[in-house]
């Protein structure tokens, strides 16, 4: 792509941020509103829970898969009308009472946000110089933290007003409208000039895998805490009720500080931000295992665990396009995928501690996989991406550089 302004630029990483944030908000909202969903459509708490599952499944498999069969095609196109295929299927949340119906929904909606991500991320940082590339991954990403710590809850708080289908109707519109911002703001990218058979052999090269191996233990140290922190404030720090949602919201904001600054360390050097973050990660939940008792103290351990979790994931990104070389556009989409495997991962294992043993063995689950990340991201600094004699298209060898 030709290069654009500054402040178009800009624009433009708005407009992809909007999508996020609209698209993040929809997979994040269930829980919020998960009394709501199985009251009305007369299903047990559990049953309601699988559309949060259906959805997180959709993204790590369909995500892949679509951007596999979309790899030739131009991508402001595929960013329009994945965002339709997203407003349809949630259009089917407002529409239909047939559950099943309801879970396929949830599933096509996952997989059209996984390729939207992809899409994304290549559209963003097609705009920008090779230095800024860390700081467009950012602005992309911080769609999703900004949706965790701001549109979730006020999605919420419009479910209980309105109904969990009329905050999922408030979606669809929003969808809609980024779609035209879309079509109106972002320029041409041209597609891929390779098959998919190329870009895969390049974006799963054991290389581009050890990162994303990283971010799987990332994702299960911080959920195998996040999912059971609710307990683990109740019963070691002593805290109930509306003062969880403070600690939470604490937690929230510091994820959507720690996505925005990520960017700017990314591109200084993204391998050594794997190392300090996944140290401060680590140091962050041993501080909040041996002073989980002490209020004051936790707020400083939620905080640091927000920002330096969160700052990790555009230069994770970065670190596994830039691995990638000539398959970087399938690449894009990985992340997401293995990051999901890791939330799962982690909180089964999460669940696992508080079975067998209390809350606090949550928080030290995550520690033990957080010391893992910090090994694996000093393993992976020594990485580099492939010679540039191994590049098919001189093109290629120059957008890697």
């Amino acid at each position: 792509m030709s290069a654009v302004s500054a402040g178009r630029a800009k624009v433009i990483l708005a407009v992809l941020f909007l999508g996020s944030f609209v698209l993040g908000t929809a997979e994040l909202i269930v829980p919020g509103v998960l009394n709501l969903v199985a009251a009305d459509l007369a299903v047990p708490i559990p049953a309601a829970g699988m559309l949060v599952t259906a959805n997180a499944l959709g993204l790590a498999l369909g995500g892949p898969l679509l951007t596999a069969v979309t790899i030739r095609l131009p991508r402001r196109a595929i960013l329009t009308g994945v965002l339709g295929l997203f407003a349809a299927a949630n259009l089917a949340l407002v529409l239909t009472d047939d559950y099943s119906l309801i879970l396929a929904a949830r599933v096509l909606s996952g997989a059209a946000q996984g390729l939207f991500i992809a899409v994304a991320l290549e559209a963003g940082t097609s705009i920008v110089p090779p230095e800024r590339m860390g700081r467009a991954i950012s602005a992309v990403v911080s769609g999703f933290t900004v949706a965790a710590a701001l549109g979730v809850p006020l999605g919420t708080t419009a479910g209980q007003a309105l109904g969990w289908r009329g905050t999922f109707a408030a979606i669809v519109v929003l969808a809609a409208l980024t779609l035209v911002a879309i079509a109106v703001i972002v320029p041409p990218v041209p597609a891929s000039t390779g098959g998919i058979g190329s870009q895969a052999r390049y974006a799963l090269a054991p290389r581009v895998l050890a990162v994303l191996g990283f971010g799987v233990l990332l994702c299960a140290a911080i959920f195998a805490t996040l999912t059971y922190l609710a307990p683990f404030l109740e019963q070691v720090t002593g805290v109930s009720g509306t003062s969880i949602s403070v600690f939470l919201l604490v937690y929230g904001v510091a994820t959507a500080f720690g996505s925005f600054g990520g960017g700017r360390f990314a591109d200084r050097d993204a391998s050594r931000t794997l190392i300090v973050g996944s140290c401060g990660l680590a140091l962050s939940l041993l501080t909040l295992f041996l002073a989980g008792s002490i209020a004051a103290l936790v707020v400083v351990a939620l905080l640091a665990l927000g920002i330096f979790g969160m700052a990790m994931v555009p230069a994770m990104q970065y670190r596994v396009v830039r691995l990638a070389g000539p398959g970087a556009q399938f690449a894009q989409s990985l992340p997401a995928s293995f990051t999901n495997l890791g939330v799962a991962f982690g909180s089964a294992a999460g669940g696992m501690a508080l079975s067998g043993f209390s809350p606090a063995a949550t928080v030290l689950t995550g520690f033990v996989f957080a010391c893992a990340a910090a090994v694996v991201a000093w393993a992976t600094a020594f990485l580099r991406p492939p010679p540039v004699r191994e590049l098919p298209h001189a093109g290629e060898a120059a957008r890697i550089r």
